[in-house]
């Protein structure tokens, strides 16, 4: 692993983030992306007892759409393997949500309330119990808390030279985070306080080069050794825990691998 690397955050909230990483190599990124999805465990809907449905819906379908409720997970309580009971009760005429399971231990929890499992007509009953067991991604998919995970280079641009008369004013389109190298060359309009070393989302001049820097002849190059993680969470926990659990697991495994070959 690598010794020092630097970690900055260019937006983030609970569920979904972009952070900037310095000092690492590509295999150390693409490691850390494979071990967000594959080896970060969550709790997840695993058997489904059904005591009674008289809706539309066959069993099977109840399930599967139990298992695809996030779950809250709490990784400091619970190892791999443990389970946790939940249970199902909702008479019709009325919509069965996410926010109507309820769990015999606070900690594992839907994440969301909202989530529509089935619509009840009058008459109609669903109660089931369910058991969910904590697992990795790399077992079943439901157990991935990161719905979206990805990262791409941080990228320069340099300004080499106006446009000629005859140039092409097609649009230059970048898509992810650049960091702010010609700040001289910016449009005021686009941003009136740019500064060189800023870290900027491309979203923000419509992923257009020539928005941002018009009338000027321009080098896009990858900065090395520096990624920006695009990181979405399904609720099961926030995305800084998912990115430190999957730097964790990492760890782990070249401890394990160190006494290995010490052996």
């Amino acid at each position: 692993m690598p010794g020092d690397y630097e970690v900055e955050f260019v937006e983030r909230s609970d569920r979904a983030a972009r952070f900037l990483v310095r000092g690492i190599t590509p295999a150390f990124a693409n490691g850390i992306r494979r071990a967000m999805i594959a080896d970060v465990p969550t709790f997840s809907v695993d058997t489904v007892r059904v005591i009674e449905n008289s809706s539309v819906m066959f069993d099977e379908q109840i399930g599967l759409r139990l298992g695809l409720v996030p779950l809250t997970t709490d990784l400091d309580d619970f190892e791999v393997g443990d389970e946790v009971t939940l249970s199902l009760d909702v008479e019709g005429p009325e919509t069965a949500y996410s926010g109507d399971i309820v769990s015999n231990d606070p900690l594992v929890e839907p994440a969301d309330d909202n989530v529509p499992i089935i619509d009840l007509k009058d008459g109609q009953r669903l109660e089931v119990e369910a058991d969910a067991v904590l697992d990795r991604g790399r077992e079943h998919a439901k157990h991935q808390g990161g719905v979206a995970v990805g990262y791409r280079h941080l990228q320069t641009v340099e300004v080499v030279g106006d446009a000629g008369e005859f140039g092409d004013d097609e649009p230059q389109i970048l898509r992810g985070v650049i960091e702010e190298q010609a700040a001289e060359h910016v449009d005021p309009e686009v941003d009136p306080d740019a500064e060189n070393g800023d870290l900027v989302l491309t979203d923000e001049f419509d992923n257009d080069l020539t928005n941002r820097y018009p009338e000027k002849e321009l080098a896009v190059t990858d900065v090395e050794n520096a990624f920006v993680f695009h990181v979405e969470t399904d609720g099961s926990f926030t995305v800084e825990e998912l990115t430190l659990r999957a730097v964790e697991t990492i760890r782990d495994r070249a401890d394990e691998l160190r006494d290995a070959v010490q052996l």
